[in-house]
């Protein structure tokens, strides 16, 4: 693998059961986290940030975040989880104090870079009603607000509430990304028109050939890259395979070995076969170039101490950072 591609992968879910070895209730081999970052090290991932989507979950995330330099984590409540975590907690006002507390533990640390995964998703109203998801949603940009933070956002076929409720807030929040985006050339062009707001690309993103015509309309100064690990692989079926050049072993997960990858679970590494997809499908033949223009995106809005080497960066590179 070219060292000379630096990555970050804004999304990864660690905290999964399958990083413990565990599919379906079933432990299928030893919990292998440090394999796995073995592989995304030296496929050029520079960082990664881990996901937290509960309480629970956000203080398992803090926790891996500070096994390693390089890792860093999110805090906050998806929105399929807000009436289990907040209407059922017994005290909601007293929850989010308690996400509030983790949230400045973190920032304390150098780990906590963002709050999320929050937003709507209408996909999975089973879980969590639409007035429930839309009441704290907006109630975490009180969080953002309070800590300044940028926010790590999920958006699930809610594109017209989503983006109202972002528009009413958009004074609470410094900037965030929209990750795992999946939607419309409309829906896009609704995101881009918050002047603050990046699109996340994973190989959800990639899926089909409209998925890929609604990517080429993505501006590569607006863009990140992503695995959503263990979800979201590229499989072979995706419209964006075609322009994969990067792959590594894998094995069935009864078949374990720890220098392969699991067959059908999703890791870090592959955020390469992201940034070769957006590649391939904008017609950019300078992978490197663009690694660090997504490098630059990324900084920018989570890491804005490291935001004059990531442009000295581009600069060396010919290209010009507005």
């Amino acid at each position: 693998m070219s060292s000379t591609v630096r990555m970050i992968d804004i999304a990864v879910n660690f905290t999964d059961y399958m990083f413990k070895g565990i599919y379906n209730g079933r432990q299928c081999h030893a919990a292998d986290i440090p394999a796995v970052l073995a592989r995304a090290w030296s496929a050029g991932v520079d960082r990664i940030i881990v996901t937290g989507g509960s309480l629970q979950e956000s203080k398992e995330a803090l926790a891996i975040a500070e096994t390693d330099g390089r890792l860093f984590c999110t805090v906050g409540v998806h929105p399929t989880r807000c009436k289990v975590e907040f209407e059922e907690s017994g005290d909601p006002e007293q929850h989010f104090l308690a996400l509030v507390s983790l949230a400045r533990e973190g920032i304390q640390k150098g780990k906590v870079v963002a709050i999320g995964e929050c937003g709507l998703d209408y996909d999975r109203l089973q879980f969590c009603p639409a007035d429930i998801q839309k009441k704290y949603f907006e109630k975490q940009f009180e969080l953002a607000e309070a800590v300044k933070l940028p926010m790590f956002l999920h958006m699930r076929a809610a594109a017209e509430d989503f983006c109202d409720i972002l528009a009413q807030n958009k004074e609470r929040f410094v900037s965030g990304v929209a990750h795992s985006f999946t939607g419309s050339a409309e829906d896009r062009d609704r995101l881009l028109s918050f002047e603050n707001l990046f699109i996340g690309i994973n190989g959800c993103s990639l899926k089909t050939h409209d998925n890929l015509d609604v990517l080429r309309g993505i501006p590569v100064e607006r863009m990140m890259i992503e695995t959503d690990s263990p979800y979201c692989e590229i499989r072979t079926t995706h419209a964006g395979r075609q322009f994969v050049k990067s792959d590594w072993p894998s094995k069935k997960k009864e078949k374990y070995d720890h220098d392969s990858t699991v067959k059908g679970r999703n890791e870090p590494c592959f955020v390469r076969q992201v940034l070769e997809v957006v590649a391939g499908s904008k017609g950019i033949g300078d992978v490197e170039h663009l690694s660090k223009v997504l490098y630059h995106n990324t900084c920018r809005v989570f890491f804005p101490n490291d935001l004059d080497t990531a442009a000295d960066a581009l600069l060396e590179s010919g290209h010009n950072v507005q």
